[in-house]
């Protein structure tokens, strides 16, 4: 009878799941787009809670580091109460406590004095080697650093301090705005390592009602502009390498600034030194040829280098928002260059921030840092200026042998070199580079990376031109 009696209550069971899925169909229909739209936010909200989360994490792992450190470093001994009173008497100013640390005024805005570098250790733990001073060879370049309210900064800070040769040569200093305690915090714990400005002017930006939402890049071009006036006019520094606080360097960061210094200042048709390459990734780079170097129309940034003359033409126009997009504008850049790597020096880390991870998934994350130092110093960059580069550059590319993407992706190529991919109209130039895993945007009709409309990358170990017709005229600002 029990056995009668399971099957009969699983039978009962089944019949009871049957009838409710019925009604659940015939009553509630499938999901709507509407809905399959909210599903979609909601992944969206949480892939950037997620993102968010592991920032914060790395944040309390750092934070923990310094203060285990200051800990080592001061000898503080006792109970937990005491130690955290004593690490506060450490990392904070006397007068500040934790909910005004940072709001008070910035750091006396004098740059570092020259001296003898001492052992440092950085957030991880690790110890960051620091040169002995000597007489500086060559020009002096600060290093400004743009920061806002991530305490992750330690990790643009400790690279940079890593591979610093000269405090005396290269001036660390580190301008933040929002005034966030525990990112200034960090600052402060290195000490006189660096300089530590703060970005007075906290007030209110007019916004107009369809930008409120872009509000933080209104923020963030008043602070480089502030700082960047601080630097030249109030510190006096003719050369400023601009960081921002989510990037990490290569190993030979400052011989790379250092060895194009001179053409910069030299050569009027450029403007900036940039350290990255937007289609710096891997399998896009020859990364046996750390040492190439090509000019570039298209504005890189994130890592550059730039003169007081230039500033001092810029600043007195500078732009209330989107500064980046302004500088890459035909009335900014002039028909003038910038000079970038063939294997980037920079990297980002920073998926979070005002652009909302904007191409950091499909691109940004991919880009190869450069891990084979080389000494820029000791070579020839005379082919980087202009009146050669037009020439040699050029008459190579349309030297080059046309095919077809087929042709490249299978590889069916009966002979070695560089080979050529003609475009002649924005969507086929766009159609390509998707094809190609190049990015396919434009910025006032100049593809990323591109000089004369030629944009340089590597496909299956061979170097491949994405090139307009040899007549080409320009670059059309409708196709941005």
């Amino acid at each position: 009878m029990r056995k009668k009696d399971a099957v009969a209550c699983a039978f009962v069971v089944l019949c009871v799941w049957v009838l409710m899925t019925s009604f659940l169909l015939l009553f509630h229909p499938l999901t709507s787009s509407k809905d399959l739209k909210k599903d979609a936010e909601l992944e969206e909200r949480l892939s950037k809670l997620e993102s968010s989360l592991i920032e914060e994490a790395h944040v309390h792992d750092s934070l923990l580091s310094h203060i285990r450190t200051l800990i080592n470093k001061n000898g503080i001994k006792g109970n937990e109460n005491s130690l955290l009173d004593q690490v506060k008497s450490v990392v904070l100013k006397p007068g500040e406590d934790g909910d005004n640390a940072g709001v008070a005024e910035a750091d006396s805005p004098d740059p570092p004095e020259p001296g003898v570098e001492t052992d440092y250790l950085g957030a991880d733990g690790d110890q960051v080697e620091q040169v002995d001073e000597g007489p500086v060879k060559g020009p002096t370049i600060a290093i400004l650093v743009f920061s806002c309210n991530r305490v992750t900064v330690s990790r643009c800070i400790d690279g940079l301090l890593r591979y610093r040769p000269s405090k005396q040569q290269f001036p660390i200093i580190v301008s933040q705005d929002c005034m966030d305690t525990a990112t200034a915090n960090v600052i402060r714990s290195y000490g006189d390592k660096i300089s530590f400005i703060q970005q007075p002017d906290q007030s209110d930006i007019p916004i107009p009602p369809k930008e409120k939402k872009f509000k933080g890049y209104f923020r963030i071009a008043r602070h480089y502009g502030w700082a960047l006036n601080h630097t030249f006019f109030t510190f006096n520094y003719n050369s400023v390498i601009i960081v921002e606080d989510d990037l990490e360097v290569a190993p030979d960061f400052y011989e790379y600034f250092l060895g194009t210094h001179e053409l910069l200042k030299k050569d009027p048709s450029l403007w900036c030194v940039s350290a990255w390459n937007d289609n710096g990734k891997e399998a896009l780079v020859d990364t046996t040829h750390p040492e190439q170097l090509y000019r570039t129309d298209f504005f890189p940034g994130l890592g550059w280098m730039l003169t007081r003359e230039l500033w001092a033409e810029l600043a007195v126009k500078w732009p209330k928002s989107y500064w980046d997009d302004w500088i890459r504008d035909p009335g900014q850049r002039k028909g003038r260059a910038c000079i970038r790597p063939e294997v980037s020096r920079t990297r980002t880390f920073g998926k979070v921030g005002v652009s909302n991870g904007l191409f950091y998934e499909k691109h940004l994350k991919y880009i190869k840092l450069n891990d084979m130092p080389i000494r820029f110093t000791s070579m020839d960059l005379g082919y980087l200026h202009k009146d050669v580069y037009d020439v040699e550059f050029v008459k190579k590319v349309y030297d080059s042998p046309i095919i077809s993407y087929e042709e490249l992706k299978t590889g069916k190529i009966p002979f070695y070199g560089d080979v050529r991919i003609p475009y002649h109209t924005k969507d086929n130039y766009k159609r390509t580079a998707k094809m190609l895993g190049l990015m396919d945007d434009f910025r006032s009709g100049v593809p990323r990376t591109a000089y004369r409309g030629i944009v340089t990358f590597m496909y299956n170990k061979r170097r491949v031109y994405l090139a307009p017709s040899a007549n080409w005229k320009g670059y059309n600002i409708k196709w941005s």
